[in-house]
């Protein structure tokens, strides 16, 4: 069975990046680019993970973590934050946040291709 990843990103050379490394790896790359409406995306498409940046149009990430983390419906999918503010304030933030990850900006390929297999064995 295919797992499915939510990217909720708004630079799109990000956005193809990630998506070929995993698609790559055989999982199913789904992606949203509003943080407006990013919340709405992750009840809608209920996938095994979410990649989330945190500096959206619209709305922070941090803020749609939020909104995750209290939802009964999804409140436990893991989510692997992304951002180019790798300040240890940012980090902390995250972590009491309830994010499982952060990664900063840039990574490597092999870095989100094994912290998003991590996220669905844990």
């Amino acid at each position: 069975m295919t797992k499915t990843v939510l990217l909720i990103e708004d630079e799109q050379n990000i956005v193809e990046a990630v998506r070929f490394i995993l698609s790559r790896d055989g999982w199913d790359v789904r992606t949203h680019a509003n943080g407006l409406d990013a919340f709405d995306a992750v009840r809608r498409r209920n996938p095994d993970v979410v990649i989330l940046d945190v500096m959206l149009p619209g709305r922070s990430g941090f803020d749609i973590l939020q909104d995750i983390r209290e939802d009964e419906t999804v409140g436990n999918v893991p989510v692997l934050m992304l951002s180019a503010r790798g300040r240890k304030e940012d980090i902390e933030t995250a972590k009491r946040s309830g994010a499982n990850l952060y990664l900063t900006k840039p990574f490597s390929n092999e870095e989100v291709l094994n912290a998003v297999r991590d996220l669905v064995t844990e």
